[in-house]
């Protein structure tokens, strides 16, 4: 007998059934080991996040311009980034007094990984100015119009958009083309 299968060959015990139920069994536990591992890991990064996240000012507290932030590791909320490079960005543009909850929705859209589009979330950006708010979320491959449209689809369930909402998706390729030709402009007073 050189290996485990030779064993099995001559054993004529009738114990076969046995030994698949319990190697199947074996392949059950591993796979919920590693599931629970997994839902362990996500819980503990949601909990993580939501320690920092409750001392922070909501968008709808702040006054004046800005702008929040919230990328993964790694990637950098620049249209140059080479995460960011080819992707876009979904754009709504909020009355004011929405912004705090519709980003808090959206973020834990994101760690909960509501998306279900891998690793093709980049981040998102909530920008408070004087008249409205703007949230985006921006996503790695602008071409793939599948994924795009999920992301929108995606969006207006969890923010609970209405169905006449206008939302729009622009490249970066586009956004750094507008924004180049906005500083080349020379206004003459």
């Amino acid at each position: 007998m050189n290996n485990k299968f030779d064993a099995l060959k001559d054993d004529d015990s009738g114990d076969h059934d046995q030994n698949e139920e319990n190697s199947t069994q074996k392949d059950g536990e591993k796979e919920k080991t590693e599931r629970d591992r997994s839902q362990s890991s996500s819980k503990r990064k949601v909990e993580q996040f939501w320690r920092f996240y409750s001392h922070m000012v909501r968008p709808g507290d702040l006054t004046g311009h800005s702008d929040f932030h919230l990328f993964k590791e790694g990637i950098k909320p620049m249209w140059e980034d080479d995460a960011n490079k080819n992707g876009g960005k979904w754009i709504i543009r909020l009355r004011k007094g929405l912004a705090s909850r519709c980003w808090e929705n959206l973020i834990l859209a994101m760690l909960g990984e509501q998306f279900m589009v891998g690793e093709e979330i980049c981040g998102a950006v909530v920008s408070v100015r004087f008249q409205e708010d703007i949230i985006s979320i921006w996503n790695k491959t602008a071409s793939d119009q599948a994924t795009t449209a999920r992301i929108r689809d995606t969006l207006r369930r969890v923010l609970n958009l209405p169905p006449n909402t206008i939302m729009e998706y622009k490249t970066h390729t586009d956004s750094i083309k507008d924004n180049s030709s906005f500083r080349n402009t020379k206004i003459t007073l």
